[in-house]
C-alpha cells in the first residue's frame, strides 16, 4: 500500500508507507491531488521556513495565472470568513493581522487561564469517573477545549452546543478533494458562524465584557471581517489538534502499557509525554504550501504555481531526527517535533495547547484510578486533521 489518503487501512496506520516514502522518494509527485509530498523532517521544516512558499498565492497571482481553475462561486462566503483570519494569508496582512491579535493573546493572559482549565478539567473528569467512563474523546477531548475558547471569546453557555459543528464542517473543506457535500456544509457553517460573531461583536461594542472578542473590538485597526476570521481560526485551531491529541495520545497509551504505568509512576514526565504524545500520533498529518517561486528539493525541480504537502506525521518520525523514531518514550527530551508547524505560521495556540493538554492528562492520570480500554477505537475518515471516532473507556477511582 502506498501513499493514499482514502483508504481506512492507511488512515490507521501511515507510518511504514512514510518510511518507505523518506528512504525512496523523499520528495514524490502525487497525480490524484496534484502535489508534491515532501517527508523528510530537514525539508518539511525548511519549506515551512522558506519564504518561496505560502498558505495564498492570491497575493501575487490569480487563479489563472496560477494554472488553477477559478473557485466555484458558492465557495466565497467560505473564503471571505477563512482569508480575513492570519492562517491563509500571506505578508504584509499576515503580519499585520497576527500582531494585533498577539496584543489580546499574550503568553501571561494564556497562562491565567490555567487555573481555569484544571477546574474544567477536573470536571470532566470526575463525571466521567463518577459514570464509570465512557467515550474519553466526546466526553473529555471535546468538552475541554470547545468550553476554553468558548469561554475566551465570550461566547454564552446557551450557544456554545453550536461551535464543536461549525468548526468540524469548517475544517471539512482541508480535507483532501472535499466531497461536494462537505464543501457545501463548510461553506454553510462559515456563514453561520459569521453571523453569529458579527452579532456577537455589535453586542460587545455597546457593553465589553472581559473576554476576547470584546478585546479585539477595541482595536480600531481590525476590520469586522478580520474579527470574524481571527475567532473562526481561533476556535478551529484552538481545539481540533487538542481534541485528537488527547484521544490520539490515550490510544497510544493504551497500546504501550510499560509508557502508560511509567506515567503513572512518575508524574514528573507528564510534559514530555505531552510532546512525545504529539510527535507519535500526530494530528495534523500534512500541511499544504503554494511554490510562489521555482525551488528544487533533492535535485527534484518543483516550478512556481505548484502545490507542496508537507508530512507532519512523517517528519516527527524520521530516523535522522529522532532516535528510534517508531518507540513511544514519555521521557524523550531531544524532541523537535513540527506538530505546531514552523516559521511566521507557527501556532499562535501552542502555549495554549500545551496547557489544556497537561491538565487533561494530568487530571485523567490523577482522578482516575483504573483508566481499561472497552474495545479497539475506528479512526475518523479524514487523513489531514486525524484523529478517532470515539474512544471507549471505563474507569474507576
Amino acid at each position: 500500500m502506498r501513499f493514499d489518503p482514502w483508504n481506512p487501512n492507511f488512515v490507521a496506520h501511515p507510518y511504514d508507507v512514510y518510511d518507505e516514502l523518506r528512504r525512496e522518494s523523499p520528495v514524490s509527485y502525487f497525480e490524484p491531488t496534484n502535489q508534491w509530498l515532501i517527508s523528510r523532517h530537514a525539508d518539511v521544516n525548511a519549506l515551512l521556513r522558506d519564504r518561496r512558499l505560502g498558505r495564498s498565492y492570491l497575493h501575487v497571482a490569480t487563479h489563472e495565472e496560477f494554472g488553477r481553475p477559478p473557485e466555484p462561486e458558492f465557495h466565497e462566503p467560505f473564503w471571505r470568513v477563512i482569508r480575513a483570519g492570519m492562517l491563509d494569508v500571506e505578508p504584509p496582512v499576515h503580519t499585520r493581522l497576527r500582531r494585533l491579535v498577539s496584543k489580546a493573546f499574550t503568553p501571561r493572559m494564556v497562562e491565567s487561564l490555567r487555573p481555569r482549565v484544571r477546574a474544567i478539567a477536573g470536571g470532566l473528569v470526575d463525571a466521567f469517573v463518577e459514570k464509570g467512563g465512557g467515550d474519553l474523546v466526546a466526553e473529555v477531548a471535546e468538552p475541554l477545549p470547545v468550553t476554553v475558547i468558548a469561554e475566551m471569546l465570550g461566547i454564552p453557555d446557551q450557544d456554545r452546543h453550536l461551535l464543536r459543528p461549525w468548526s468540524a464542517q469548517i475544517c471539512g473543506m482541508y480535507e483532501l478533494n472535499p466531497t461536494l457535500g462537505a464543501q457545501h456544509a463548510a461553506v454553510r457553517a462559515a456563514s453561520d458562524f459569521a453571523a453569529y460573531l458579527k452579532d456577537l461583536a455589535a453586542v460587545r461594542r455597546r457593553a465589553p465584557g472581559d473576554d476576547l472578542v470584546s478585546a479585539l473590538t477595541g482595536i480600531p485597526e481590525l476590520t469586522e471581517d478580520e474579527l470574524v476570521g481571527t475567532c473562526v481560526l481561533l476556535l478551529n485551531a484552538g481545539h481540533e489538534a487538542t481534541v485528537n491529541v488527547t484521544g490520539n495520545g490515550w490510544w497510544a497509551l493504551f497500546r504501550n502499557p510499560g509508557e502508560l504505568a511509567r506515567l503513572r509512576g512518575d508524574r514528573s514526565l507528564l510534559p514530555t509525554a505531552v510532546e512525545e504524545l504529539m510527535r507519535w500520533d500526530t494530528p495534523l498529518q500534512m500541511f499544504e504550501r503554494w511554490v510562489l517561486e521555482d525551488i528544487e528539493v533533492h535535485g527534484v525541480e518543483i516550478p512556481r504555481g505548484s502545490e507542496v504537502a508537507l508530512l507532519f506525521g512523517s517528519a516527527n518520525r524520521d530516523p535522522a531526527v529522532f532516535e528510534e523514531p517508531d518507540r513511544l518514550d514519555l521521557g524523550r527530551v531531544d524532541n523537535p517535533h513540527i506538530t505546531f508547524g514552523a516559521g511566521i505560521h507557527f501556532c499562535l495556540g501552542a502555549p495554549l495547547a500545551r496547557i489544556e493538554l497537561m491538565e487533561s492528562f494530568g487530571a485523567l492520570l490523577d482522578r482516575a484510578g483504573t483508566l481499561d480500554l472497552r474495545r479497539e477505537p475506528e479512526w475518523k475518515p479524514g487523513y489531514i486533521i486525524r484523529g478517532l471516532r470515539a474512544l471507549e473507556v471505563s474507569a474507576a477511582a
